[in-house]
Order: C-alpha cells, then structure tokens, then sequence
C-alpha cells in the first residue's frame, strides 16, 4: 500500500514520476503571477472527494498535499519518442507549471568528503581515529550532542534551511512533503542511510570500548542521555529512533554483564530506558502513541521509510505491520500521519529553528554525526563507495565479532 499510485505506462494517462505539480502554496511564493494574476496547480475534472471536517484543510496550514496532473496522449507519446522539450516550465491557459527534478544520485559524497578527524584517504575503524570519536563523545554533554543531530537530521530531511532554488526542483517547500512523493525516492533512501548508519557508529563505541565492563556502562548511560534529550527537548524523533536501534542491536542488548552494570551504577539511566524510552518507541512503532505537534522539529518517518522503501528497509525481525494481528490498523495508522506531516512542514521548520536558537556548533563534534563522516569512519575511504547491501552485510559480522570479544557466547553442552 503506497501514498501515490502506481504508473501503468503502458495505459495512456499514465503518469511519469517527474510529472508532479508543485504545492499550490509553493508556486504562490516561487513563481510570479500570470498576465491574469493567477498561478494555480491543474486539477482533474470530477467531484472533489469528502474531506473529514475535523482534519486541517491545507489552506489552514498554508500547504496543499501534492497531486500528480494528467498527461495527455500527445504529450505521452513525445515522451516516448524523445521529442518532448527539455524546459520543465509550461504555460497553459495562463498558468504556471514547474516540473520537479528526480533526484537519483544520494546527497552524501563520502569519497568527496573532507574531514578534520580524519586523512583524505582512511581504512575502515582506523584507531586513532575511533579513539578521538570516543574522547569528543565523553567530552560532550548529551544536550548539546542532541543539539548536533537534529541540526544534521532536520539538514538531511530539507526541513532545515531550503533555499527557494531548492524548493523549486523540489516541487514542494519542505523535504517532509517530498519524502511522501514518488519522486522523493532518493530522500527516502538517504534518511534510511542515515538511520542506519548513526546507529551503527553508536554501535562501534560500545563494542569499540575494550577497557572494563563500568566503563562501558558509562557509554551505555551516556547514549541513553542523548535518546532522551532527544525526545524530549530537541523533539528529533528521527534522531531519537537512529540512538535506540543502537541500543536495541542483538550485539549490543546480549552484554549481560555491561547492562548489569549500568542497572548498579546508573539506576536511573537504566529505569528510564526500560520504562520510558523503550516502551515509548515501541508505541511509536505499533501506531499507539504519536508526538505533541508543539514540540516535534521531525516527526517519526522511520515507519513509512520502512513501508515504502521495504527493500531497503534496516531493522531486525517483523515490522509492526507485518504480524495478521494488528498489520492492517498499524499501516493506516502510518499512511494517515504521513498524509497529516506532508502538510505540516512549515510547523516543524520554525519548531525547529526555536529550539536551535542561539545554538552554537562545534565543528568536531557535528563532524561526528555527518553521515559522510560516519560512513567513512565505518567503511573506509573506498568501502563506503560499495553498494549498500554489502556493506550491510559486512559490518553486521564485525559487530557480532566485537561483541563476541566482549562477552563470549556461552557454550551449551
């Protein structure tokens, strides 16, 4: 089940991906007004359908859920002839249109990445280099930390900083409504990227830590925090999700011994994980719980990433979704916020713009929450160009080795 239909092209109004109308609200800013003053997005005829009373309208919130428009069968047939113009700007009756641009290359540049920490060319878990990702960890608050990701999150996700040249190849004013869109493919993958590959870098300096088993647990404590800093004052639940899979990895939750310890020396760190911030993920997760617009800078997409993108999809076991219990109610669930956070953008750039105000960076450690930064860290110079998969499939066996170091596995007779 998907939030925008599936082209048949072999029918003729089938609809190409890059045939997507800008948010009405969009054009409104970006594009002058025609000799009659009018710049509108092209509707189909028939009867509009009944829209709940008690949902936002989009004039309400100043956006408009993007709608594909038809194509006509000549203009289908230039496509597929290649005679149609390359200019993506058309004029009909009047009116303005501006076909976005389909994004198909990522955004992270990890062999063009130019690093403090670290040489133009680097081997994959280079010490020196983990050991001055672990000294800028320790140094720095769990605020501040949080500070840090959800300005590199809300950058990623468009949510941050859009300049209006950006807006327009977008085709929408914010990264929130174009991950919903097909030609939002490629935002979709890189926020997975980042997803994952946050989570795998906490990972590492858990399993990374070979000093004693307290010393982990103050990692442990440490990275509990930040998730709840997170949560709650910087309202980054993308964010927040990345630093509880790193918690939740099968090769960081089976260290019996380090979460024993952190239950001794920092009780409260370890109630509130397993009482708050676990169960409240999983709440997130299964569709039961959602979060205070007024404090969310980026709403939980990790669920419909998951949906749309299964194929790509990072996470062990069975999505919520996927068990005959509950699977249809917790999808809809998931669909129906999607459409609510596709019109709520502006909402979440200005809550984020208030709660990073008078935020000053320091450039070492928002260094360690680039992704480009992290995928060389993790994969080296030349790994992080592999495809994902096997990458992916790589670092899982280096994290059961290091965990397995840390904690031999039992043997059972």
């Amino acid at each position: 089940m998907l939030l925008f239909p599936a082209s048949d092209s072999s029918s003729p109004g089938s609809i190409p991906a890059a045939s997507v109308a800008p948010s009405p609200s969009l054009s409104r800013r970006l594009y002058p007004a025609s000799p009659n003053g009018i710049v509108r997005q092209r509707c189909t005829e028939g009867p509009r359908p009944h829209r709940n009373r008690d949902s936002p309208s989009s004039d309400d919130l100043g956006s408009c859920y993007t709608e594909l428009y038809p194509q006509s069968y000549v203009e289908r047939l230039r496509v597929e002839d290649g005679s149609a113009g390359i200019d993506p700007l058309r004029v009909e009756d009047g009116n303005v249109y501006l076909s976005p641009v389909v994004e198909t290359v990522s955004s992270f540049k990890p062999s063009r990445y130019q690093s403090a920490l670290m040489l133009t060319e680097n081997k994959p878990l280079e010490v020196g280099v983990l050991r001055r990702v672990k000294e800028l960890l320790a140094e720095v608050d769990p605020r501040t930390a949080a500070k840090h990701i959800t300005k590199a999150d809300c950058m990623v996700a468009r949510i941050l900083e859009v300049t209006p040249e950006a807006q327009r190849m977008m085709g929408v004013s914010s990264g929130m409504e174009l991950l919903t869109l097909p030609h939002g493919q490629q935002l979709r993958l890189d926020l997975l990227e980042r997803f994952h590959t946050m989570a795998t870098m906490l990972a590492v300096d858990v399993l990374g830590c070979t000093g004693t088993t307290e010393e982990r647990a103050g990692l442990l404590h440490k990275i509990i925090q930040i998730a709840a800093e997170l949560k709650g004052t910087t309202g980054d639940m993308f964010g927040f999700a990345a630093v509880m899979r790193a918690l939740e990895l099968p090769q960081v939750s089976r260290l019996e011994h380090t979460w024993t310890a952190l239950r001794q020396r920092h009780t409260e760190g370890a109630i509130l994980y397993e009482k708050t911030l676990r169960p409240f993920m999983k709440s997130l997760n299964d569709g039961r719980e959602s979060c205070p617009l007024s404090n969310t800078a980026f709403p939980h997409v990790l669920p419909l990433l998951s949906l749309l993108e299964k194929s790509m999809a990072v996470g062990g076991g069975a999505e919520p979704w996927e068990t005959a219990e509950v699977g249809v109610d917790v999808v809809m669930f998931h669909l129906g916020a999607a459409r609510t956070i596709a019109q709520l953008g502006g909402i979440y750039r200005s809550n984020a713009e208030s709660k990073l105000q008078g935020f000053q960076e320091q450039p070492e450690v928002l260094e360690l929450f680039l992704t480009d930064f992290q995928m060389r860290l993790l994969w080296g110079s030349r790994g992080a160009e592999e495809s994902q998969a096997l990458r992916y499939a790589k670092f899982d066996q280096v994290l059961t080795a290091l965990s397995n170091r840390l904690e031999p596995p039992v043997r059972q007779r």
